[in-house]
């Protein structure tokens, strides 16, 4: 499913309540304002996973579990490509440092949600998921 010509890039589906964590992108300037799952590349002497925990780390703060990988992959333009995995938090909260602003998200608010095109194809997933 994954391509190896792309880079991989991580996101985190983490789930409270049954809210998903959402976060605004501030930069680059075409993306600012939309929302997406936090996370980042895969570095290359990392895994996945290890990847993910280290962006949510850097990015907002917190520790997270992963808890399993939401189905599938969506590129990001012609050299990326975007994997998320669903996780609970187990230490600290949510500070954005990289982006304005986080919000929780409920399945019925998921189409409120002006998320980034690579993120919209694992809202329906997400959305039986928290259902």
């Amino acid at each position: 499913m994954t391509d190896p010509s792309r880079t991989p890039v991580v996101g985190a589906a983490i789930l409270l309540d049954g809210a998903v964590l959402a976060a605004r992108r501030t930069a680059p300037a075409e993306l600012a304002g939309r929302w997406e799952f936090p996370g980042g590349k895969v570095e290359p002497d990392e895994s996945p996973e290890e990847a993910l925990v280290r962006e949510i780390a850097e990015e907002l703060g917190c520790r997270i579990e992963l808890t399993g990988w939401l189905p599938g992959s969506a590129p990001i333009g012609d050299t990326h490509e975007l994997r998320v995995a669903c996780g609970v938090l187990i230490e600290g909260e949510p500070v954005p440092t990289e982006h304005d602003q986080v919000r929780w998200v409920t399945a019925d608010e998921l189409d409120e949600v002006d998320w980034l095109d690579p993120d919209r194809p694992f809202l329906p997933a997400l959305r039986e998921f928290l259902r």
